[in-house]
């Protein structure tokens, strides 16, 4: 006892300030994401046909979620090449101010709201990488075990603030206005700013990287560019770029946000592919440090892809699980998207009791439970959530009156899947990340969600092609429970490559040095 206390004791003073900025924040945006579908759907697309407003209303959220979580790349580069931390956060929250009060002001006007709507994918999306990095900067070699703590209190605090905004906003758009359950959130933004704000002559302040000449692009460029026996790597990474020019090229097809996401995957995935195949070429101009670090990143970036099918079956809670709900016997006062206030309830719940009694428990049996291990366990847990999701909709769709409650053992066991993959993921992305990329790599983690939004986007739409829709049909099963089992099986594969995968991942510890 005496211990823990001793150890709590060096808890940074400034830790408080940003998680009370996180739990504000997290409010404002929950509470703005978690009525945007039903809003959508009940009043600003009331011009489109009613059988079609379902499928617009997914389009423009998982369009949304993408943006949020493509900005992060923008976020984290310009900390760390030119502003730093703290200011960029600074800079972006206010951004992030501006289009919630967009979005109260101009519920009537689709081009006012989009336009909010971009602001807050931008600003919430260039904090994003930041504030979870910039809490790590505050610790060191002597108090690195309390970042844990830190990181698991700061995934509380967000499930916190995502709690009462599920609660509290849907009641706010049906029994009041669309312009006090907008404006809210944008409240509680501005004073989830002005937390940060008073934090600021406490913090730890890592100055942004100079000029590298051994950056991780400076080392893949001469790992690419570099003649050898074999230039198969340079080949493969061409190959990417082609695809990427493809990808754009079908902009009219697939929309601008789908198209860009793709083209980044093409030039991550085929580039970073080359450049580990000849890497070791690079040792003739960079030093052995430089090309590990880059070793590192890339055999991170593939810890990143096989996490991105959870992320395509969690943030559908919030678009086909709500959409579902819509479906199901529930009373007159409660809200389809009330739902979503049962996975920040009991992430609250879960994260203490996995801490204090599971993850012991299975020590005491001789499985450590490490980093890796839970989330190639999560990626298997959201793919079960996602079957019994699918087994609900064959219910709905055979006429069999479902009450909202069956909607409670998905839940959990998305829940606990998220807890397993995001709350660890935090963290481990932050102790895996060389010092001068932390706020990049973190970006790179946001990136994973953004490309698991993607991939909901393209299965969407993919099902409205008549070919397609013809074997959906062959199938026996409805569109929605069609694509609920298909991004089921989707997890599950990830799942056992990502086990496969993390039996050979090695675990590095990038804390800075007291």
């Amino acid at each position: 006892m005496s211990e823990a206390k001793a150890d709590l004791s060096q808890m940074p003073r400034q830790i408080p300030f940003i998680i009370a900025n996180e739990a504000c924040e997290r409010f404002s945006f929950y509470g703005m994401r978690n009525i945007l579908t039903p809003f959508l759907v009940s009043s600003l697309l009331l011009y489109a046909p009613e059988a079609e407003r379902a499928g617009i209303a997914k389009e423009v959220f998982h369009t949304f979620v993408i943006g949020v979580y493509f900005f992060p790349i923008l976020g984290g580069y310009i900390a760390d090449r030119i502003l730093g931390k703290y200011r960029t956060i600074m800079y972006f929250s206010l951004l992030y101010c501006i289009g919630q009060g967009l979005l109260a002001l101009f519920v009537d006007n689709r081009i006012g709201f989009y336009t909010g709507l971009f602001l807050i994918a931008l600003g919430s999306g260039g904090i994003k990488p930041l504030v979870a990095s910039f809490m790590g900067d505050q610790f060191d070699q002597s108090n690195k075990n309390l970042a844990r703590i830190a990181f698991d209190a700061f995934y509380w605090i967000i499930n916190f603030g995502s709690l009462f905004a599920s609660l509290l906003m849907p009641i706010a758009l049906k029994s009041h206005s669309p312009e006090l359950a907008f404006g809210i959130p944008g409240i509680l933004m501005f004073i989830a700013t002005v937390f940060f704000w008073m934090g600021r002559k406490r913090y730890v302040h890592v100055a942004p990287a100079p000029a590298d000449p051994h950056s991780f692009l400076n080392v893949a460029r001469t790992a690419l560019f570099t003649p050898g026996a074999s230039n198969l790597g340079t080949y493969i990474a061409y190959v990417g770029f082609a695809l990427a020019i493809a990808a754009l090229a079908l902009t009219p097809v697939l929309h601008f946000v789908p198209a860009v996401c793709l083209a980044i995957v093409a030039v991550i995935a085929f580039g970073g592919y080359g450049t580990s195949l000849q890497l070791d070429r690079a040792r003739t101009k960079h030093p052995d440090e430089a090309v590990e670090g880059v070793r590192a990143v890339l055999r991170l970036l593939i810890v990143f892809a096989l996490i991105t099918p959870f992320w395509s079956l969690f943030d559908q809670k919030a678009s086909t699980w709500v959409l579902q709900a819509d479906l199901m016997v529930k009373p007159e006062w409660f809200q389809s998207a009330q739902m979503q206030a049962l996975n920040p309830a009991l992430v609250m719940i879960l994260i203490p009791l996995n801490n204090l009694l599971l993850y012991p428990l299975l020590r005491k049996f001789g499985f450590e439970l490490t980093a890796i291990r839970k989330m190639g366990f999560g990626i298997a847990f959201s793919g079960l959530a996602w079957i019994v999701a699918g087994l609900i909709q064959l219910e709905i769709d055979g006429g069999t009156p479902m009450s909202v409650t069956w909607q409670v053992l998905p839940y959990a066991l998305l829940t606990f899947a998220e807890v397993l993959v995001s709350a660890t993921g935090l963290e481990f992305a932050y102790s895996q990340a060389p010092s001068s990329m932390k706020g990049v790599i973190m970006a790179f983690w946001y990136l994973s969600v953004t490309i698991g939004n993607l991939w909901v986007l393209l299965a969407n739409a993919s099902v409205k092609n008549p070919t397609v829709l013809g074997h959906v049909k062959d199938t026996g099963l409805s569109e929605a429970a069609f694509l609920m089992f298909f991004f089921a099986g989707f997890a599950l594969v990830a799942a056992a490559i990502f086990g496969l995968y993390a039996k050979r991942y090695k675990s590095v510890d990038n804390y800075r040095a007291v």
